[in-house]
């Protein structure tokens, strides 16, 4: 395995711009929220803390299917306690995480348990490309150089 100083954190490929609610909005404005910023997932806060998630198929299948007020409060349909990793985790404990408990988002926190970022599956495939695009990029040039100097 890798160590674990050579490792690349969660911080450095998670969003940074996290669209959080508090867990009094209403699911409509919770639902607005997540057209306005073009997102699938908020993050409930309370004093910038995680205390929560719900995403837009959390509105549909609990709130939309099951006929519930639109004024309801988030809390009633979050998912409460949100898994977390911190900043200087790992990407291979973010996906141990993921794995483990079988999720799509994780909830990025500092050192002082505030939300700073979130870190989803559709994140670690991105940087995947990203390193087969690189690597496909340097075979090339190895190729080109090679041939090259016959």
């Amino acid at each position: 395995m890798f160590e674990k100083e050579r490792m690349m954190p969660v911080g450095n490929v998670c969003v940074r711009d996290v669209v959080t609610v508090s867990p009094g909005m209403t699911v409509e404005a919770a639902a607005r929220r997540i057209a306005e910023h073009s997102v699938s997932t908020l993050v409930v806060v309370d004093n910038n803390r995680p205390v929560g998630i719900v995403t837009d198929r959390d509105l549909v299948v609990r709130v939309l299917a099951k006929g519930v007020a639109p004024s309801t409060e988030v809390r009633a349909v979050m998912s409460p306690n949100p898994v977390c990793i911190t900043e200087d985790e790992s990407l291979e404990a973010a996906m141990s995480r993921m794995g483990a408990y079988q999720l799509r988002h994780l909830v990025v926190i500092n050192a002082a348990h505030e939300v700073v970022g979130i870190f989803a599956l559709d994140d670690l495939l991105v940087l995947f490309r990203e390193v087969r695009n690189a690597v496909g990029a340097m075979a090339t040039l190895m190729h080109d150089a090679h041939h090259r100097q016959r």
